[in-house]
C-alpha cells in the first residue's frame, strides 16, 4: 500500500472544504496570508523576496457550488457565498518539523477570518521530515499482537463498565470475570480517572493482580489499557507503576492532553499508548467547521499512538458507517514510504457481534481492537458468555458463515443474538 499521507514536493500541504462570501481567490490569498508571512495590511516587511520564500501558495482553488446563506455566523454580508476545495502549501522552513507549529499554522486563525463562512480540513501531505523527527507509535500493531498474545484476529476487547462508581475490589471483580472468560483487552472508559472513590493506584495494583494471576495459570496476559490522563507529571508516575505491576498498556484522552503532552508521554513511555478521542465531536460534528479524521488522526500516530479510536459501525452516536470506515482506513494507511507509522484502529460505542462480519468485511482484515462495553457486559448468561458470544461472532465473521447460522453451534451467540 502506497503512503497516503506524504507530501510530493517537500513543502507541508493542507486541503481544505472552504465556504465564503467573498471572491475565492481573494479569500484564499487572505488565508495564506494570514497562516504565513500576511497581515490585513501591508507591512514593509514583507518584501516580494520574503513573501516568495515564506509566504503560503494557493495550490488549488475548485468551485464546488454556491449557497444562498452561510453555513456559519459573524462572517462578512453576501448575497452568494461560494463552496471551494482549497488546497495551501507552506514551505517547511516556516516552522520546521514541529507538530504544535504545523496544528498552529494548517488549523489556526483562519477559521477565524471573517472571508470565512465554512471551513474544515479535508487532508494533510507532509514532508518526510516529520517522519524523521516525530517518534511515532512505538509498538503499534505487531508490538500489540505480541505483548496481547493475539498472533491473528481481531483482539477482542471491552471497557469496564460503569463507567464510574465501582470501587478498586469490583473493577478487579469485573476484570477477573473477564480475564477468566479469554478477553484479549479491557479499557478504562475515558471518565475513569483518580477519583477518591476509585483511586488510580488502588485500581492498578487490584486489576494487575488479578491479570497477573490470570496470565500464571494461562500462559498469556490480557492487556489492560489504564486510564493515566493527567499532568505529566500524573501520566509518567502513573505509567511506571503500571509497569511495575506487570501491565502492558496505558490510555489517555489525547485531546485533553494535547500533543505536546503525547510527545512528552511518548519519550516516556515503555508501553503501548491506547490513545481515545474523547471529545472528537466538537472538532468534527458541523460539515462547515473543524477537522476530518485523516488529517486529525495523522498528528497523533505521528506523536506516538499506538491505538487509535474510530468508533464503530451502527453505532450509539450521530457518525454514520462511511465515515467510522473511512476513519480506520486512514489509521491503517501507511503515512509515509520509508515510515508507515502503523496504529491500530479502535472499534467502540455501542458495539456487539452484529457488528463484527461488516467490520471485517470493511477493513479486508483483522488488525483492530473491537470493544463491546454492554455488547459482553450485558450477555444473559454473565461475562464470561458475553467474551465467548463476541468470539464466536468473529469466528463466524473470518469464515465467511451467517452469525444466525453459526449461533446454532453455539449456545453463548445463540442467547446474545437475543438481546444484541
Amino acid at each position: 500500500m502506497a503512503a497516503r499521507f506524504e507530501s510530493p514536493d517537500g513543502r507541508v500541504h493542507a486541503s481544505y472544504w472552504l465556504e465564503t462570501g467573498d471572491h475565492p481567490q481573494h479569500a484564499a490569498e487572505v488565508i495564506a496570508g494570514e497562516q504565513s508571512s500576511g497581515t490585513f495590511t501591508a507591512v514593509p516587511g514583507e518584501t516580494p523576496e520574503l513573501k516568495a520564500r515564506a509566504g503560503a501558495r494557493v495550490e488549488q482553488l475548485e468551485v464546488i457550488d454556491h449557497s444562498d446563506r452561510p453555513s456559519l455566523p459573524g462572517g462578512m454580508v453576501s448575497a452568494r457565498y461560494t463552496r471551494c476545495r482549497l488546497t495551501l502549501s507552506w514551505p517547511l522552513e516556516n516552522f520546521g518539523p514541529s507538530l504544535p507549529s504545523l496544528v498552529s499554522t494548517v488549523a489556526g486563525n483562519l477559521f477565524e477570518l471573517r472571508q470565512v463562512s465554512g471551513l474544515r480540513l479535508l487532508d494533510l501531505r507532509l514532508p518526510a521530515a516529520f517522519a524523521a523527527a516525530a517518534p511515532g507509535p512505538a509498538f503499534g500493531i505487531a508490538g500489540t499482537r505480541r505483548l496481547a498474545g493475539v498472533a491473528t484476529g481481531p483482539l477482542i476487547g471491552t471497557i469496564v463498565k460503569p463507567s464510574v462508581g465501582l470501587s478498586p475490589a469490583q473493577t478487579a471483580d469485573t476484570v477477573r470475570l473477564l480475564v477468566a472468560g479469554g478477553i484479549d483487552f479491557v479499557k478504562d472508559d475515558e471518565l475513569q480517572a483518580d477519583g477518591p472513590h476509585c483511586p488510580f493506584d488502588e485500581r492498578a495494583r487490584a486489576v494487575m493482580q488479578v491479570v497477573n494471576e490470570a496470565a500464571d495459570r494461562s500462559g498469556r496476559k490480557a492487556m489492560v489499557a489504564f486510564n493515566i490522563t493527567g499532568d505529566l507529571d500524573e501520566m509518567r508516575r502513573r505509567h511506571d507503576l503500571v509497569r511495575a505491576l506487570g501491565g502492558t498498556c496505558v490510555m489517555v484522552n489525547l485531546n485533553a492532553i494535547g500533543i505536546a503532552g503525547l510527545l512528552a508521554l511518548r519519550k516516556h513511555a515503555q508501553l503501548p499508548i491506547h490513545a481515545h478521542r474523547a471529545g472528537w465531536g466538537y472538532l468534527s460534528r458541523s460539515p462547515a467547521l473543524g477537522w476530518d479524521y485523516a488529517p486529525w488522526q495523522l498528528l497523533w500516530r505521528l506523536a506516538g499512538a499506538d491505538h487509535l479510536h474510530v468508533n464503530g459501525l451502527a453505532n450509539k452516536f450521530s457518525e454514520p458507517d462511511d465515515s467510522v470506515i473511512a476513519a480506520a482506513q486512514a489509521v491503517l494507511a501507511p503515512a509515509f514510504d520509508d515510515h508507515p507509522m502503523a496504529a491500530m484502529p479502535v472499534f467502540s460505542s455501542g458495539q456487539t457481534g452484529l457488528q463484527a462480519a461488516p467490520t471485517h468485511a470493511a477493513i479486508g482484515g483483522c488488525d483492530l481492537i473491537h470493544a463491546a462495553g454492554g455488547g459482553i457486559l450485558g450477555h444473559p448468561g454473565g461475562i464470561q458468555a458475553g467474551v465467548a458470544a463476541m468470539r464466536q461472532a468473529w469466528d463466524a465473521a473470518q469464515a465467511g458463515v451467517p452469525l444466525a447460522q453459526h449461533a446454532r453451534r453455539h449456545a453463548e451467540l445463540q442467547a446474545a443474538l437475543g438481546v444484541w
